[in-house]
This record gives structure tokens, C-alpha cells and sequence, in this order.
């Protein structure tokens, strides 16, 4: 076995299994919302001007084979106060959303999420020997590693301190997809930062328990989903011009799942990776709109010009934490393991020839620093959109100067890299080619882009499109001296809109079908073929995904059943969520739903191994200048499924094994 859990853990493989306890806080929170609505209700404001509306959710999830992965409790206030006309402005308003949520998963299923997540782990050594403990991979200066004693180059420094970091709290990475299977894996901390602190770093990998419970809660103040001042001026041009200036939402797309356009705001994945509604899982920043409203001339039947300052301070996406149960791509994980590796050392499995579990001290691999742009004028982010309407035809030209909302990991090979140390010379330290160290970065990328949409009456189908190019965007690229190279990309999506009869099954309402298909082309692609497989930058050249909604409605449109399903072409895996959405009054909502996730679970690419420039610690005869003692660095794609088959499985591979019965209770008032 590739995987051994502390004690406790042989009561987890029970499929769909629950607490009482849960359980019972569920019928807690349900009574919670009952009294809520009496409460709720009798809510007067006494002034026209102002309006509030809101409401009060419960949704908890259960995943298979892991129990609750969700019990989320969400309190939502909305409203608009009219302060009529002040000065030149008309139509003055101050506008705010304000969510608290407590997800009480952390309580309830603590020893997957919580203070008692994780155990003890082994890593996989391929050479016939017995799998390692953490700790006791080759290096080890402990006597109960069967490595000890084992020849190494003189004043080697693999070992660390496995007091600092302990055995315990931990899981492999991507042992809920695949084993190793020969391939590099290493532990990775997964309980809250203020009860492990290992990898935790800076604000990007930070979480507390009770930033974990109260996700709005935080030092930027998600509580406040929107907060503006919107006035308007009406021009003696008749011209409008309109000005917004507040923490809020800016929407330029008109996609699901997948953003083309809509990247104003970064997104919080981390509340239910790619499958909640973008409304719910953007994170609002700090900006002013300003938007000229012309109205129509002797071309265009409408047309508007808008500029957009986000003055907020950079906020990357967020997408999870390892030891949460939602991580796209199962990032938080990766990232939290490679540091926990730079800061405290690790056990890598199948490393030294390829196929040993080896120790590496700290300040050797792994993730050094993580480099947040600070608050400046200069850091601010600027966008324009130009829409207007053609005949039949809406359209848009956009343009965003911003940086990547997605982390770049840059090596400290190369010019521009860091020092780092030789595990087998303490006084050879200098700045190696092609080491696996890096910093985390968030490169400045330029955006131009557009959309049309189209409704062809005789087809009763709405079209729609939107490209966007990009330049600046980082990728993971194991050809280059620093893992990294910049691309330009062009993403694009093209959907329709059909409202269907299907008489047999309902007479008196059409179906709504919604297909998309989301393209994206790496224009720089880099990969070759290395001497044990394909090297360079995993990301698929070009990828599509494809989505399907069908949609119907019945009982005078309050029940409604539907089913969405998305097809990543290239990673050969497709989700399928089923749900049925029941409005059982004006005020109560019951969702129930299922996320299954079918196809292939992880893929395959160079592990870059055999980057590690310590010769000749992992280098092999299919090096160039091989000569039984040194030889360069560098990729011959020796592949497994961690840390790099990430990128070609996708959000959707990556997130195999979470399928889940979703049960979502709401009171609007």
C-alpha cells in the first residue's frame, strides 16, 4: 500500500456515510430557518425610500466515501436606499449586499476537514524495499529508516528535523485520486493553519479553523459582498453618464462554469470549485465604473462606453486550501505541500535513481516565497468596454490591464533565480539551473477581447460568443531553466439558446436547452519529446470543454428539474449534475441535486525528477554529458501523475472522486 493512515481511519471507507451529530445540527438549522421567517418577516423598514430583502440557506452536501462535505449556513441581506437627486447627480443610491456564512463541515466531519484531519503517511519506493515513512526516506539520519547507513556523497544534507515535522496531520499528494504508481508524491499538512502551521504561508496559504468555519469573515471584509454609491447625469448632449464607486461585482461575461470575458473579479473556488453560480463565488473588490450611455445614432441603435478602476488591492483567486473539501485542481494542496518542503524538509517518494523515497532538508525544494503585489496607484488594475447594438446583433469590445487572478510558480534555476543549497556541499551555495524551488508570482497580463450575441427569431435561438487574447500568462514549463515560460492564450465560447417543446412530456412549457463549447489555444506551446517521454509544458495545447443544460418546468413554473453536464475533451472526463428545484411557497426554496463525475480520473506527465541538478543524486545515463560522476540537469521525461498531471486532467479529472447529494433549503423574505 502507497497510503497508511493514522488510527481512526479504518471507519472512513463507508460509502455516503453521516453523523448523528450532523444530522441532528441539520434539523437544528432547519428549525433555525423556520423561526427565522417569523422574525424575518416582521421586518419593517419605515421609509419608502429604502428597500431590504434577503434570505436564510442551509445546503449540506455528503460526498462519497468521505461523509459531510458540506453544511453550510448563509445569512443574506440586500438593499437600496434612494437619496434622490444631490447636486448634478439624479437618481443618487447607496446599494449593498452583506453575506455571513458558518460552514460547520469543520465541526462536523472534523477528521476530514478539521483539527483531526489527516494521519500518518508512507511514501512509495519502486526499488523493491519497503514503502518510507515521512522522515525516513534515504538520507535519513534515523536508525529506524531502513536507508540509514546507506553510501551518500560525503557532507550530505538530505535529512531534517522530523520533530518540526512530524508524521502526523498529513495526507499524500492526490491520494484520493491515484497511488503513486512510481511516480513523485510527498506529504502535504491539512489541518488549519492555527493548529498546524506547516506550509502555511503569507496570506495566499493562511486559513485558520474559523477562517475556514466563517469564509466572510475576514481582514479584506468579504462579509460585504457589495457596497456602492451609484448617481447619474443625465447631459444636455442627451447623452447619460453614470458613475458607480464601491466594493461590487462587475459582470462583462455571458457564460456558465467557464469565464471568458467575466474577469473583473477574481473567484472563490474554494466554496464549491467550478459548480456554483458565478454571482455567489466572485469576490468583490474596490472600484470605481464610470459609463456613457449615447443611445442610438445613424449607425448603431445603442452604444455605451465604460472604464473601470479597480484601486482594491490585488486579490488572486482563491482556490482552496488543503485540508478543505473543495480545491480546484487540488492547488491548495500542491501548494501547501511545496512549501511545508522549502520550509521544513520532506520525504519525496520514488526520487533519488528514480525510484527511492528520499528526504530532502529544508531550503532545498518546494515553494520559498509567495510574492503578493502590495496596495499601490500603480498596481491598480483598468478595464474599458465599448457595446452597443447592430440591427439584431449586441456586441462588445473589451480591453483589461490587470495580473493573473492564477498563481505562476517560477524555478530558481537561471538568471534571476535564487540561492539554494547543495545537500551534498554546505559551503556550495549558489543559484542551480532547472531546481524544483520556487516563488509564486502573479505576472501583469494584458486582456483584449469581445462578444456578439444574436437572436435568429425563425429558430427561436439565442446565439452568443465572446474571445478574449491574453499575453503574459505563465505556464509550467519543464524544457526552461526556471519551469516556467509566458504564452499569449486565445480563449474563447460560443453557446446557443433553444426553447424546445417536447409535447409528450409537457404540453403547456418548453424546454430550455443551453449548449457552450469553451475553446483555449496556447499560442507559445512548448513540448518535445524527451528521452522517457513527452517534456515541456504540460497544458494542453488546445482544449475544449463543452457544456450541456436542459431544463424544464412544471406546477405553474415552481417545480423545475434540470440537468447540467460539462465534457472536458482532452482529459477525457465529464460531470454530470442532476437536480430538481422545488419553489415550495413565494418564500421557500428546496433544491436537491447529485455531482457525479465520470471518466478519467488523472493523467500522466514528466514529474521533472530528473530536473534536480545535484549530480549525480538524479542523474542518469540518458543525460548528455553523463560520464559516471556528473552530468547536467535536466527534463528526460520520467513522468508520474503528481505534481504536473494536474494540468492536463483539468478542474473536472481533478475532481473524480467528489461526487456528492446536494441539499439545498431556502427562505427568501
Amino acid at each position: 500500500m502507497y497510503l497508511t493512515k493514522g488510527k481512526g481511519d479504518c471507519m472512513k471507507n463507508n460509502k455516503w456515510r453521516t453523523k448523528p451529530l450532523s444530522v441532528a445540527l441539520g434539523f437544528a438549522g432547519l428549525l433555525a430557518l423556520m423561526v427565522s421567517q417569523q422574525v424575518l418577516a416582521g421586518i419593517d423598514t419605515g421609509d419608502d425610500s429604502l428597500e431590504v430583502s434577503g434570505f436564510v440557506e442551509n445546503a449540506t452536501y455528503i460526498r462519497n466515501d468521505v461523509g459531510l462535505s458540506k453544511f453550510r449556513n448563509t445569512l443574506q441581506l440586500e438593499g437600496e436606499k434612494i437619496l434622490g437627486n444631490i447636486g448634478a447627480f439624479s437618481g443618487v443610491s447607496i446599494n449593498g449586499t452583506f453575506r455571513a456564512t458558518y460552514d460547520g463541515v469543520y465541526d462536523l466531519n472534523s477528521d476530514e476537514y478539521g483539527d483531526g484531519a489527516g494521519g500518518s503517511i508512507n511514501l512509495e519506493s519502486t526499488n523493491g524495499a519497503p514503502n518510507s515513512p515521512h522522515g525516513l526516506g534515504l538520507g535519513s539520519t534515523d536508525p529506524a529508516s531502513i536507508y540509514f547507513g546507506a553510501p551518500l556523497p560525503p557532507n550530505n544534507a538530505l535529512d531534517f528535523d522530523v520533530s518540526a515535522n512530524p508524521n502526523r496531520g498529513l495526507i499524500v499528494l492526490g491520494e484520493q485520486l491515484h497511488d503513486a504508481d512510481g511516480g513523485v508524491t510527498f506529504g502535504v499538512p491539512v489541518r488549519p493553519c492555527d493548529k498546524d502551521n506547516r506550509g502555511c504561508k503569507g496570506d495566499y496559504i493562511s486559513d485558520t479553523l474559523n477562517d475556514l468555519r466563517y469564509s466572510d469573515f475576514n481582514d479584506r471584509w468579504d462579509f460585504i459582498r457589495e457596497l456602492y454609491v451609484n448617481a447619474t447625469i443625465d447631459m444636455d448632449s442627451g447623452t447619460t453618464f453614470n458613475l458607480s464607486v464601491g466594493k461590487k461585482q462587475e459582470v462583462w461575461g455571458r457564460t456558465d462554469l467557464f469565464r471568458v470575458l467575466d474577469v473583473l473579479n477574481p473567484v472563490d473556488y474554494s466554496r464549491n470549485n467550478i459548480y456554483d453560480e458565478l454571482e455567489d463565488i466572485r469576490i468583490p473588490l474596490w472600484m470605481a465604473t464610470a459609463e456613457w450611455q449615447f443611445g442610438a445614432n445613424d449607425l448603431l441603435d445603442d452604444m455605451n462606453l465604460q472604464f473601470v478602476w479597480i484601486f482594491d488591492k490585488f486579490r488572486p483567486s482563491k482556490l482552496g486550501q488543503a485540508g478543505t473539501p473543495n480545491q480546484i485542481l487540488d492547488a491548495g494542496s500542491l501548494f501547501r505541500g511545496l512549501s511545508n518542503c522549502w520550509d521544513n524538509g520532506c520525504t519525496v517518494s520514488n526520487f533519488a535513481g528514480g525510484n527511492t523515497a528520499t528526504n530532502f532538508g529544508p531550503g532545498q525544494l518546494g515553494i520559498r516565497n509567495i510574492e503578493e503585489p502590495e496596495w499601490s496607484l500603480d498596481n491598480g488594475q483598468f478595464g474599458m468596454k465599448f457595446e452597443g447594438v447592430y440591427s439584431d446583433i449586441g456586441f462588445s469590445l473589451n480591453a483589461f490591464y490587470t495580473r493573473s487572478q492564477l498563481p505562476s510558480l517560477r524555478g530558481s534555476g537561471g538568471p534571476g533565480g535564487f540561492v539554494t543549497e547543495n545537500p551534498f556541499d554546505d559551503t556550495d551555495n549558489r543559484i542551480f539551473p532547472y531546481l524544483i524551488a520556487f516563488d509564486m508570482h502573479f505576472p501583469r497580463v494584458v486582456l483584449v477581447g469581445g462578444s456578439l450575441d444574436y437572436y435568429a427569431d425563425p429558430l427561436k435561438t439565442a446565439f452568443r460568443g465572446e474571445v478574449a487574447w491574453t499575453k503574459g500568462e505563465e505556464f509550467a514549463n519543464t524544457l526552461k531553466p526556471r519551469l516556467f515560460s509566458e504564452s499569449e492564450v486565445v480563449r474563447w465560447v460560443i453557446g446557443a439558446d433553444h426553447n424546445l417543446f417536447i409535447r409528450s412530456i409537457n404540453r403547456n412549457k418548453a424546454f430550455l436547452i443551453s449548449f457552450q463549447t469553451f475553446g483555449q489555444h496556447i499560442l507559445d506551446h512548448d513540448r518535445e519529446n524527451g528521452p522517457l517521454g513527452p517534456v515541456g509544458m504540460p497544458d494542453w495545447e488546445d482544449n475544449y470543454i463543452s457544456t450541456l443544460l436542459i431544463k424544464g418546468w412544471w406546477m405553474n413554473d415552481r417545480l423545475s428539474p434540470q440537468v447540467i453536464s460539462a465534457y472536458d475533451w482532452s482529459a477525457k472526463a465529464y460531470v454530470v449534475s442532476p437536480s430538481v428545484d422545488w419553489l415550495i411557497s413565494d418564500n421557500w426554496r428546496l433544491q436537491v441535486a447529485a455531482n457525479i463525475k465520470l471518466g478519467t480520473g488523472a493523467r500522466e506527465f514528466s514529474d521533472c525528477r530528473t530536473c534536480n541538478p545535484f549530480s549525480p543524486y538524479t542523474a542518469t545515463p540518458l543525460h548528455d554529458n553523463w560520464d559516471g560522476v556528473n552530468a547536467d540537469a535536466g527534463d528526460i521525461g520520467l513522468g508520474g501523475f503528481e505534481p504536473l498531471g494536474r494540468f492536463r486532467s483539468g478542474p473536472i479529472g481533478m475532481a473524480q472522486k467528489e461526487d456528492e447529494i446536494q441539499v439545498t433549503l431556502r427562505y427568501r423574505f
